[in-house]
């Protein structure tokens, strides 16, 4: 093992994110009693021009007068991109309105480290201003072909201030790159394959590297249920820890599939439990149901069994 490590930066249950477009409040209640482990409230892409500054409004009236974090949920906001008009006033009027009640905020079309930077100075400034002594973290969406080239680089630099999490927004990503598709998330029948596998595995890589979680993005048919599992779990055979839902009927899909089954579980427990006793006999590696096991057997089953230990306490 390297002696440069980098630990999690920070641990929070994350196997669904549900959209929520901030110009349509009769959502927000829906969302509250959806079951989800992450809401973003939408500025960005959901939300039309014209309705872009009611849509503000409405998320800070959300985050002030709903009980997010008594539901369970953890509550990020997607703020509309460094390009814009929009971005300054969002990451203003947010803090300074509710920063109290905002956990991450969702850097869209990142490219380069410096973009997630301007938000980190931001933020570091409005929060002194108001006196707020919890951070908030940020989260960064990879869906640009600068932003992939440059994900790794994004990652590490990172690692010194509030990046959480990276995203793979795979809609402006196909977008970006010129794809023949128009399919948002799903298998295009023309491509042998996932043709996402790749840039889905090297933000991955890059999010393991450096202590982030790693989240795919959404897949566009929500009448598709059967899509969205397959897709789910592509991604989370990958490595991601969790996949957007814009719809709530896709929130229980992802909680299942990035739920570790309880038979995964208790295997992984049994895994511990047998090295355990191999240690104690002065043994690196052990034999369980016919297979040998060792130390990176070990990693393995400790990621499962952490990670239900985390969605437990969570649900209590």
């Amino acid at each position: 093992m390297s002696h440069t490590l980098y630990a999690a930066s920070v641990l929070r249950v994350q196997r669904c994110e549900l959209a929520v477009p901030g110009s349509n409040p009769g959502l927000f209640e829906k969302a509250l009693a959806s079951g989800v482990d992450f809401v973003f409230l939408d500025l960005e892409d959901a939300v039309a021009p014209d309705d872009k500054l009611t849509a503000r409004k409405n998320i800070i009236e959300a985050l002030n007068d709903l009980d997010w974090r008594g539901a369970g949920i953890t509550v990020s906001v997607r703020i509309n991109g460094l390009d814009t008009q929009y971005m300054v006033r969002d990451v203003v009027d947010l803090v300074e309105q509710a920063g109290s009640k905002i956990d991450t905020l969702l850097i869209p079309k990142v490219g380069v480290y410096s973009d997630v930077y301007m938000v980190e100075a931001m933020l570091n400034q409005l929060e002194m201003q108001q006196g707020l002594n919890r951070k908030i973290g940020v989260e960064a969406l990879i869906e640009t072909a600068l932003g992939m080239a440059n994900v790794e680089d994004i990652a590490r630099q990172g690692t010194h201030g509030r990046l959480e999490a990276l995203h793979f927004g795979v809609a402006d990503y196909a977008a970006s790159n010129r794809a023949r598709t128009t399919n948002i998330g799903g298998l295009n029948p023309d491509y042998p394959g996932d043709q996402w596998h790749a840039a889905i595995s090297r933000m991955t890589v890059a999010c393991r590297a450096y202590g982030l979680r790693p989240i795919d993005g959404p897949f566009g048919d929500f009448k598709d249920p059967d899509g969205y599992i397959l897709a789910a779990k592509r991604a989370a055979a990958l490595g991601c820890e969790g996949k957007w839902a814009i719809h709530p009927s896709q929130v229980p899909l992802a909680n299942d599939v990035f739920t570790p089954p309880a038979a995964e579980v208790e295997k992984a427990r049994r895994i511990l439990a047998a090295l355990q006793a191999a240690a104690a006999q002065g043994q690196g590696a052990a034999a369980l149901d016919g297979r040998l096991i060792d130390a990176a057997s070990e990693r393995m089953a400790n990621n499962i069994v952490n990670m239900a230990g985390a969605i437990a306490a969570k649900n209590q």
